[in-house]
């Protein structure tokens, strides 16, 4: 397996971890509709999280959170729409983004983007 595949499974999981240790529920992971797939669905008291969990192994050129672009929300929002009617879910939606990126020591440093972007931002 390449090891961007590698660094990407790996940042999922301590996505997932840090979620969990955060307080949150992991309902899905790497659900897919079409041409989408969402990370990571979660859910706290309030909210059910889509959650977009993206890591480089370097900063030098972007952020890994710069790499959610227009065509990326919405690919997103429909998939979150379609994971909603699927399962007869009525509650708040937020969009997040965990950023994963190592720091001068190869350690692996998590930043939650809480409410990244709203829906219509996809239109």
């Amino acid at each position: 397996m390449a090891q961007h595949n590698d660094l990407g499974k790996k940042a999922e999981e301590l996505a997932a971890e840090f979620l969990l240790k955060n307080g949150y529920k992991i309902l899905a992971r790497n659900f897919r509709f079409q041409k989408a797939e969402i990370d990571i669905i979660s859910e706290n008291d309030d909210f059910i999280i889509i959650c977009e969990v993206k890591a480089r192994s370097t900063d030098a050129f972007n952020l890994p959170q710069e790499a959610v672009n227009k065509k990326k929300i919405k690919l997103l929002v429909s998939a979150a729409d379609h994971y909603l009617k699927e399962f007869n879910i009525i509650k708040e939606v937020r969009f997040d983004i965990i950023s994963v990126l190592p720091d001068e020591k190869g350690n692996l440093n998590i930043e939650h983007i809480a409410g990244a972007f709203e829906a219509f931002d996809a239109s």
